[in-house]
């Protein structure tokens, strides 16, 4: 798994052998190519960017070209065990509602997203009193594809207030390493938070 980014290794130990998943703003393939070759799953990606899709063909995994903003309609209910996004959350439009098709669509979902509640973040807003800057979220306020940050708590609240159950969860720092403080107080010390939820979104 060394060709892997340190989270998607850890979504990786979360997938079950033989599943069937979705991959949304799946990239370049990458996570679908490991899965298909070490856990044997069946799946598909979503992607809008083309050399990404190309690169996907590439890799021969299944790829549809559409905007996850858009929704998931060409898929049924329950149609994959997983549904996975990696570090798109904070990007979309309207993450309620994508969410809410993600757990129509999959049994499981994955989400990963930058935490906003990092202590580095807050101490920079703190002493410059500027939107922060850093190794994930690297771009300035005016030209950053990050339209809907949220914290730890914001993300927990949110699954809280929609009776998602949180399944499994892990946090790791601008390393991409955990240990016992930052699972401890993930809000305060954890730089990528990663979460599988379950259950279903009542339509508003």
């Amino acid at each position: 798994m060394t060709s892997l980014r340190p989270e998607l290794q850890k979504i990786c130990e979360w997938i079950e052998p033989g599943s069937r998943v979705l991959d949304l703003g799946c990239g370049d393939g990458a996570l679908l190519e490991w899965l298909q070759a070490n856990r044997h799953i069946t799946g598909y990606g979503l992607e809008i960017d083309p050399e990404n899709v190309q690169a996907c063909l590439t890799k021969k995994v299944n790829i549809i070209q559409a905007d996850i903003d858009v929704g998931l309609s060409d898929f049924d209910n329950g149609s994959f065990d997983y549904v996975i996004m990696t570090q798109a959350l904070q990007a979309l439009q309207h993450p309620n509602k994508t969410l809410s098709e993600m757990v129509r669509v999959g049994c499981k979902s994955i989400i990963t997203f930058p935490n906003f509640g990092l202590w580095k973040h807050r101490l920079y807003l703190a002493t410059k009193g500027r939107m922060p800057v850093s190794k994930n979220l690297p771009a300035q306020w005016y030209d950053t594809q990050n339209i809907h940050l949220c914290t730890v708590s914001d993300f927990e609240t949110f699954c809280k207030d929609e009776a998602l159950s949180i399944s499994k969860r892990d946090f790791v720092d601008y390393t991409h390493r955990s240990d016992s403080l930052m699972r401890l107080w993930p809000n305060l010390l954890g730089e990528v938070a990663l979460y599988e939820i379950n259950g279903q979104i009542n339509a508003k």
